[in-house]
């Protein structure tokens, strides 16, 4: 999903809303995948997930990636996210 990230990830917001399974402590933060039964994407985030840093980081990165203001609507102390995408 590298090059074409932009494109895909619109695929994936519902309602404004986008849902994520996050896994901290990974060399890169990168989207890589979708996870088909719980339809969301796979988001691996290299900061660890005490003090909120794995939180802050995903919202850095997807309002990068997507140009937008993102927050966490659900799953604040979750691997299993609802971001708010405006």
């Amino acid at each position: 999903m590298h090059g074409e990230r932009k494109m895909n990830i619109d695929q994936y917001i519902k309602n404004n809303t986008l849902k994520i399974l996050v896994k901290p402590n990974s060399k890169k933060t990168k989207i890589v995948g979708f996870d088909e039964p719980r339809s969301a994407l796979r988001v691996e985030v290299a900061a660890p997930p005490e003090d909120n840093k794995a939180n802050l980081e995903v919202v850095k990165f997807f309002s990068k990636l997507l140009k937008k203001k993102v927050r966490i609507k659900l799953g604040l102390k979750s691997k299993e996210k609802v971001l708010q995408v405006y």
